[in-house]
């Protein structure tokens, strides 16, 4: 016979796996789940396991492998719940639901994403931003779509709701002239005062409409100011992502930012993810969302807690809050909150639900308030709180009135203070050369392996010969440039961040930033131990995702821009895997958000006759997103350019991204090596002049590999009236420097343009208009493939055939 205890245990484990689908989570009483036969029973164990797990709190937890954990949330689900302080909540309530009604009143027709019949977030978070005070927490990073947005500015971020009103009257609209962004996207700061009198700081996370984009990015700004803050960073810095249902459950990025919470070089000691659900998406229900009964399903693939909560019951919400950041703080992990509510108008405040879903709405529309079902629930009189909240908010929406223009509700942390933003001007340039004796240390250092560390043979010849090339006995090439930029840099102070897949030994064999012992597989990574004061470097494999790694990177970049944080593709192809945070946050978030970033993509680009996929980092792409200065666009034609590209992005104050197209065969190539004296007298120079050709009669303009083919085919036909430049920074244009260097060849009759790629990519749509203002009346044609809807053949003889017709056609006087 089974002890009481064990008869207990068979009937309260079925509800503890599967309790959650039985519970009252939907406060209009829609959502209807099959029951559950293991649940089945009248007895006062099933009663009692019933009300623990089948009531307006349900949780998913016996995915979690960690007994531990488990036994953690069993035991607090199986607790008396505290009696929280209702008249605080109460007063919350009423605050979020009439500032919702009194924009909807006062700016009728005015998208403002309504947080109506999702109230309770508001004291979810307040519950959150407590428990992480009294665990050490002086921010939090907070990231969100639109929905409920302005609420979260005014209740969480603490602003003042004038500044809010003030955007609803879009005072000032021409200084925002084909910039700037709608008022709930915009970023805000503020500060959380807690019960216990700490502050703490509030950062909501600028975001574009694409919803989940910002996951990554939150992830990332609270990484670099966890690094800032030290030992204690996960204690003090917390994020705190809203979702969407509908984008929860959708949007693939969200799933790559989970993946990323358990990562060595990414984990941020857990992330709360807070899923508003209104089950429903625009205008489409949960069954055409979601192969699964809940949104949050997707998050099950990771071992972390999943809380399912009544968005009505307020008293629950705020219980599931405490748990939530609890778990945070025991566990340094991730953790889900479902919160189940219901949208009360439809998608925008324009849009109306009705067309779609008429019965849905004719039922919320005779649903009551949230603040009056809590109030009655309570037996508190809210009338009184109402007043005063409707008093306070006419009184700000006179003092919104007063400002001449949309007020900033951001203040950016001290460490911007140094770095700006806006158009290019000559004077941020910087020196960038380092002294010969500096490159032979550094050269030593990095070509050293601890005593008794065995080094694979054939990387020990690699190190000997980066070895030579410190002494200037041979040239140096990719590889060892970009090392030598990276340990220069660490030891003038300058933090390094790298991340990317396969990135330690890199796609081509060419970077060995990590050494393997052939023994034991532990790495060592030299540059680890060159930097000084407090320059830490971190190279990391990346997981196989371009956008949220990408996102992340980012979101370090924006709170470490002293530190050279860069991104590398696999192969520059991959890159559109990225391409919303592309556009979206690299190339527009000065534009639209006064947000400045120093990230570097470094993205492998070239013909080699590797297909389709392996060729092109569509370097047209970048170009269209090009405006206003907003980033750098580069391909360095050897490695002394690309080193002092890497310091100039590192040291100038200028703090702009740059998109650095790599090469692949060029690596070793001895034409893209240079010698250690390049590194210790010259700059990065945007335009290469053609050194060996004075006063040309022909000008071939190029950018990357085919610049060297072009140079190998004039030495081949023993060609010496044809100047060969290279276009080294095709954004900002350098006008000046091309046309300094095209006047040098005062007799050319013609300038061509010749890129590897298709006519209708590639950097000829932008160049040519330009060039053609520069020539001064010399003929300007291009060579190039011709268009396709493909970057390259799948063949190699093709591209083999292509690229000597390249050649042929560049070095032919008039061919258009």
């Amino acid at each position: 016979m089974p002890t009481l205890i064990e008869q207990r245990e068979q009937v309260f484990e079925p509800f503890r796996r599967w309790g959650y689908l039985e519970a009252d989570l939907d406060p209009l009483g829609l959502l209807r789940l099959p029951p559950v036969p293991e649940l089945e029973g009248d007895t006062e164990e099933h009663r009692a396991a019933r009300a623990f797990y089948c009531r307006t709190i349900g949780v998913e937890f016996a995915h979690i492998l960690d007994p531990a954990r488990r036994r953690w949330i069993q035991e607090r689900m199986e607790a008396a719940a505290p009696v929280p302080d209702r008249a605080h909540l109460l007063e919350r309530l009423v605050s979020a639901d009439l500032f919702e009604q009194f924009i909807q009143s006062r700016y009728p027709g005015a998208k403002r994403f309504s947080l109506e019949g999702s109230t309770s977030v508001i004291p979810f978070l307040d519950e959150v931003l407590e428990t992480a005070a009294a665990y050490g927490g002086d921010h939090a990073l907070i990231g969100m779509s639109h929905r409920g947005r302005l609420n979260v500015i005014l209740h969480t971020a603490g602003r003042q709701a004038a500044e809010i009103f003030a955007g609803f009257a879009d005072v000032d609209p021409r200084s925002v002239l084909g910039a700037g962004d709608v008022k709930y996207h915009r970023g805000a700061t503020g500060e959380f005062r807690a019960r216990n009198g700490r502050a703490l700081h509030i950062h909501l996370v600028s975001n574009p409409s694409h919803l989940e984009f910002v996951d990554p990015v939150v992830m990332g700004r609270a990484y670099a100011k966890q690094t800032r803050a030290g030992r204690a960073g996960r204690q003090q810095v917390w994020p705190i992502v809203l979702h969407g249902d509908g984008a929860f459950s959708g949007q693939g990025v969200l799933a790559e930012t989970l993946n990323l919470g358990g990562l060595r070089g990414y984990s941020v000691g857990g992330t709360i993810h807070v899923i508003v659900n209104n089950l429903i998406a625009f205008t489409t229900l949960p069954e055409d969302l979601q192969t699964s009964p809940f949104a949050s399903d997707v998050a099950r693939r990771a071992p972390i807690p999943i809380f399912h909560v009544n968005g009505e019951d307020v008293d629950a919400v705020a219980r599931v809050a405490q748990m939530a950041a609890e778990y945070r703080a025991a566990f340094s992990s991730d953790v889900v909150v479902d919160l189940i509510g219901y949208r009360r108008h439809g998608h925008s405040e324009v849009d109306d639900p009705t067309i779609t879903q008429p019965v849905l709405y004719r039922h919320i529309k005779e649903h009551p308030q949230l603040w009056r079902i809590y109030a009655e629930r309570c037996g508190l009189d809210p009338e009184p709180v109402a007043a005063r909240v409707r008093a306070s908010l006419a009184e700000q929406q006179k003092e919104a009135v007063k400002f001449a223009k949309i007020p900033s509700m951001r203040k950016l942390p001290g460490y911007w203070a140094p770095f700006f933003g806006g158009r290019y001007k000559p004077e941020y340039e910087v020196a960038t050369p380092v002294k010969a004796e500096e490159l032979r240390t550094v050269g030593e250092l990095l070509t050293k392996a601890p005593e008794g560390f065995h080094v694979h043979p054939k990387v020990q010849k690699l190190l000997e010969q980066r070895l030579e090339m410190t002494r200037g006995q041979r040239p140096l090439d990719f590889g060892m440039a970009e090392a030598m930029a990276f340990a220069t840099l660490l030891r003038q102070g300058v933090p390094l961040r790298f991340s990317g897949q396969d990135s330690r030994r890199g796609t081509f064999n060419q970077r060995h930033a990590a050494l393997f012992d052939t023994e034991t597989e532990e790495p060592y990574l030299p540059l680890e131990h060159i930097g000084t004061g407090d320059a830490w470097c971190e190279i990391i494999n990346s997981p196989l995702s371009e956008a949220a790694v990408l996102g992340f990177e980012y979101g370090v970049s924006r709170d470490f821009p002293e530190a050279l944080v860069l991104w590398e593709a696999q192969f520059g192809d991959f890159a559109n895997g990225a391409q919303v945070l592309i556009d979206q946050f690299v190339a527009a978030g000065e534009d639209k958000w006064g947000l400045l970033s120093g990230l570097v993509m470094l993205l492998p680009h070239g013909y080699e006759g590797q297909g389709p996929e392996h060729s092109s980092a569509r370097i047209e792409r970048f170009l269209h997103l090009a405006a206003r200065d907003n980033f750098q666009i580069c391909q360095p034609s050897d490695a002394a350019q690309y080193f002092h590209l890497l310091r100039r992005q590192a040291l100038r104050k200028w703090r702009k991204p740059l998109v650095v197209f790599t090469p692949k065969s060029m690596l070793r190539h001895p034409d893209a090596s240079s010698p250690i004296e390049a590194f210790t007298r010259a700059h990065f120079r945007p335009v290469l002049r053609d050194a060996e050709i004075n006063n040309a009669r022909r000008i071939l303009l190029s950018t990357g590999k085919i610049g060297h083919e072009l140079r190998a085919e004039r030495k081949r036909r023993a060609d010496s009236s044809t100047a060969i430049i290279f276009l080294d920074q095709l954004y900002p244009f350098p006008e000046q420097d091309l046309a300094d260097a095209l006047a040098q060849h005062r007799d050319a009759h013609e300038v061509v343009w010749v890129q590897e790629e298709p006519a209708n990519m590639g950097a000829l749509f932008f160049v040519l208009p330009r060039l053609e203002r520069l020539a001064a009346g010399k003929a300007v044609r291009s060579v190039k493939r011709s268009a396709s809807a493909t970057p390259a053949t799948g063949s190699a003889k093709a591209h083999e055939m292509e690229q000597e017709t390249l050649l042929t056609l560049a070095f032919t006087t008039g061919q258009p």
